[in-house]
């Protein structure tokens, strides 16, 4: 079987070098294009996928959709769910990194962001969103290190997508850089110490072949061509 990870093109936040979360804003000019390269990458492999997962998040969605487009495979049944969102980042959302890091220094937004098991500060605040109407507002606002994000994203592995995978299907996944970091550490077996240091780039569809155990045979990245 085929497994693919892409993480959504660039958003305007992204854009913007804000800590974005669980913040929904909808894919850059960048971002479209970084999408349907996504797209035209996996039909030059000749990938016929069977169901596709993202997230709940707007740039994901965009994304799927850019992708599938050029895929020439837009008529795939989409499943869209909450733990497939991007790490929540508490306070920082919505906040410049530079600048953040100007007031807490480098060294600390650095640990926010990188290391596997430290939270950000914990928002405030009580925004009402329908798409998490059935989480508590503590879930909400209390912000996840890497270690959470890849505790609430293997429920939905286990019962979806591992589950599609064991019936022979080939599965795309589109969403975020921390949830499919989590995903990535625990599909490589990668350790605490060492998962800092992995990026997962914009746009740039990650190839796995998978056995009937759904151990790795292979991994291929398709690196995005670069624009104007």
């Amino acid at each position: 079987m085929k497994l693919v990870l892409v993480r959504h093109g660039q958003s305007e936040l992204n854009l913007r070098n804000v800590f974005t979360g669980w913040l929904d804003p909808e894919l850059s000019a960048l971002g479209v294009k970084e999408a349907h390269a996504a797209g035209e990458a996996l039909k030059a492999e000749g990938i016929l996928f069977d169901t596709v997962h993202t997230s709940v998040l707007t740039r994901a969605i965009q994304t799927t959709y850019y992708t599938l487009n050029s895929l020439e495979q837009l008529y795939l049944p989409v499943h869209k769910h909450w733990r497939l969102n991007e790490r929540h980042y508490g306070a920082l959302q919505g906040l410049n990194k530079a600048e953040t890091a100007a007031i807490h220094g480098d060294e600390q937004v650095h640990i926010w962001r990188r290391s596997y098991d430290v939270r950000p500060p914990k928002a405030t605040g009580n925004t009402f969103d329908r798409r998490y109407e059935d989480l508590d507002i503590d879930h909400l606002l209390a912000g996840e290190s890497l270690k959470d994000t890849l505790i609430r994203t293997m429920p939905y592995w286990e019962d979806h997508i591992a589950a599609d995978l064991k019936e022979g299907k080939n599965v795309l996944i589109v969403a975020h850089g921390n949830s499919l970091r989590s995903l990535t550490k625990y599909l490589e077996n990668i350790s605490d110490e060492a998962i800092p240091d992995l990026e997962i780039a914009t746009g740039e569809p990650i190839v796995y072949d998978v056995n009937d155990h759904l151990h790795i045979t292979n991994k291929k990245i398709l690196v995005k061509k670069t624009f104007e």
